[in-house]
């Protein structure tokens, strides 16, 4: 296994880590307990890394980041776009909006 693609699984699997959040932010459509702060700023972070790995034309950098950019980026939309649904009561949003999918 080469440098490259141990950089590559890495990137891979820390930038899926957003995926899950993403999809049961958008099953839910509502973002409650996430903090607006926390996506802008690793999202900030990811693009200076972006930068980085452009520079240093390092092919594990730049795709992971991409990748995670474009996941964060989503999640940061979505929060903003359900930010009103975040003042209901609690509930269970799951069990409400889909009585048969599996939660994420």
């Amino acid at each position: 296994m080469t440098v490259t693609w141990l950089g590559l699984i890495a990137g891979a699997i820390t930038s899926f880590a957003a995926v899950p959040q993403v999809v049961r932010t958008y099953r839910t459509r509502h973002a409650r307990d996430i903090s607006i702060w926390q996506p802008i700023l690793l999202t900030a972070g990811m693009a200076l890394w972006l930068v980085y790995g452009i520079l240093l034309k390092d092919v594990p950098l730049i795709t992971a980041n991409l990748f995670s950019l474009l996941c964060y980026g989503i999640l940061i939309v979505l929060k903003i776009r359900y930010r009103d649904g975040d003042n209901l009561p609690e509930r269970d949003y799951i069990s409400e909006n889909s009585s048969s999918q599996e939660e994420v």
